[in-house]
């Protein structure tokens, strides 16, 4: 069976996905499964002989007959039920904290004016909404946000999105932001990860939970986190990576791990090169791949995804590692040296570390790929949830829309996009268009009467103007495009700060600021 999820949290807004445009070719042809879907994580971790357990009070846990998959020409699809069997239950024992990141510098001028996880994604949400939905979806309803730069946005996305009592008053479901802050023990600003953990230990200290689950705010992903839990219980572990299986070409690129027959983490390597990258290969059939994909895939990854025993985490920050200030680089492989049972855990789906311009972009439009998205919102039984803005539907005039994603509450006029993605109360006027590109959309609309009293100053409104093109470009919300405006990188430019004229070029893609206003005619 498939779990609904919990009725208030679809009260405050299982937002409607994007309007997917298709081409006709492909509107022609059955929808495939999408990638985030057709894949789950895989949960056949090995258990050490005499330590599997089973979940306390079942003597035998039965799987319930699995659902077949349902797809339409909107490639709607529903992920396997969870078949997972924890006890106590997830919603009482685990404790979310999903940690916001830092300034978020690789990814400006976007975190000028908001922090990382508020950046908004996929038109119609932010990327805050993927783990917090991930938990939702996994059962896990007490959810902490930490977070220290630019926080205003993030605070009011998240109160308007999952300000209601989630799960109801039995469950004392919440999501809550806890912001760096100066105490008596602590004057300073989180120095990372684990440090961001250490300073609120007191208050996590005070929930009867027996798991941490500790997360990141800016990867893009669906995971079932009950897997996940299972995996670190019937393994006995103290804490469990959740890991990524790579190939030879990406993983140099990331903090790679080293497991031993059982998927005990016994090695870590930061970015490995040459002859220390060929020592990390591992055996990934331990882990549950079959052996096609094993040889495909001969590392694994961290995700900086981490389930952590309750009791362990206290001895970790405050006993064994009370200077360390980061999960990945210190906490985690100190835990591996003084013996403690650190496992991998595999996840094999589609992920995605957005922590770049070139990545965000990448992934954003990755959603338009046919036949099969990289990460699809149209899946039921694991919805993404956001604030519930009460909308209209977009108005499409005369305009040619082809192989693109559309927000809520758009307004487009005779004109032409191709290949992009559209948010939220969009203007785009008679004439343009727009290839390959992100419009993140408005906060807010303007009037007849606010346009027409801007004309009379020699304004600009909120949006594209008419005849303008755009290719290859991110428009940050309220940006006011002026008519007959080309950005197309003309010179083909890589790298370029023009801050003051309202714009960045980072890896070729032409950024334009949050309220940036380029005047008619302008070239870029």
């Amino acid at each position: 069976m498939t779990r609904a999820p919990p009725s208030t949290v679809m009260a405050m807004g299982a937002a409607t996905s994007p309007c997917k445009i298709l081409s006709a070719t492909q509107r022609a042809s059955p929808a495939a499964p999408s990638a985030s879907t057709s894949r789950e994580s895989v949960c056949l971790l090995r258990a050490p002989r005499g330590r599997r357990q089973r979940p306390r009070g079942l003597a035998l846990s039965l799987a319930p007959a699995r659902r077949p998959f349902v797809f339409s020409p909107l490639a709607v699809s529903d992920s396997k039920s969870s078949q997972t069997c924890l006890d106590p239950d997830a919603s009482t024992s685990v404790l979310g904290i999903i940690l916001g990141g830092g300034a978020g510098t690789r990814l400006y001028p976007l975190t000028k004016k908001r922090a990382k996880p508020a950046v908004p994604l996929g038109a119609n949400y932010r990327l805050i909404d993927i783990p917090v939905s991930n938990c939702l979806n996994s059962n896990i309803s007490k959810i902490y946000v930490l977070t220290q730069f630019n926080s205003a946005s993030l605070n009011r996305h998240l109160s308007r999105a999952y300000g209601s009592n989630i799960g109801g008053y039995k469950n004392e479901g919440f999501v809550e932001v806890l912001a760096a802050q100066q105490s008596p023990d602590n004057p300073n600003w989180f120095q990372g990860t684990a440090d961001a953990v250490r300073q609120y230990l007191w208050l996590f200290e005070e929930h009867n939970v027996m798991e941490y689950l500790i997360l990141a705010g800016d990867h893009l992903y669906r995971m079932d986190y009950e897997k996940f839990i299972q995996a670190h219980r019937e393994t006995d572990a103290d804490i469990t990576v959740a890991a990524l299986p790579m190939d030879e070409e990406r993983a140099t690129a990331f903090g790679l791990m080293k497991i031993d027959e059982e998927g005990r983490i016994v090695e870590f390597a930061e970015k490995p090169k040459g002859e220390q990258l060929k020592a990390m290969m591992v055996d990934t059939t331990i882990l549950g791949l079959d052996d096609v994909r094993a040889k495909e895939m001969p590392y694994i990854a961290s995700m900086g995804i981490y389930v952590i025993s309750k009791h362990v985490m206290l001895q970790l920050l405050r006993d064994q590692f009370p200077g360390a200030n980061d999960f990945g680089s210190e906490v985690i492989p100190g835990a591996t040296s003084t013996g403690m049972r650190v496992q991998a855990y595999l996840y094999d789906g589609y992920w995605e570390d957005i922590g770049t311009i070139e990545a965000f972009y990448n992934a954003n439009l990755g959603i338009t790929k046919k036949p099969i998205p990289d990460f699809s919102f149209y899946d039921r039984s694991a919805p993404i949830y956001t604030q519930p803005r009460h909308l209209p539907p977009s108005k499409v005039l005369d305009a040619d829309v082809t192989d693109s994603v559309i927000g809520e509450g758009c307004v487009i006029k005779n004109c032409k996009i191709h290949h992009s993605v559209v948010g939220l109360r969009s203007c785009i006027s008679e004439g343009a268009i727009i290839e390959d590109t992100l419009l993140m959309g408005a906060d807010y609309y303007e009037t007849e009467a606010d346009k027409k009293l801007l004309a009379d100053k020699g304004g600009i409104p909120i949006g594209i103007g008419k005849n303008s093109h755009i290719r290859r470009a991110i428009i940050d919300k309220n940006a006011r495009i002026g008519d007959n405006v080309k950005i197309i990188n003309v010179d083909n430019v890589q790298e370029a700060a023009r801050e003051t004229d309202g714009y960045f070029i980072k890896s070729g893609i032409v950024t334009v600021i949050k309220d940036a206003l380029l005047p008619s005619g302008t070239v870029i």
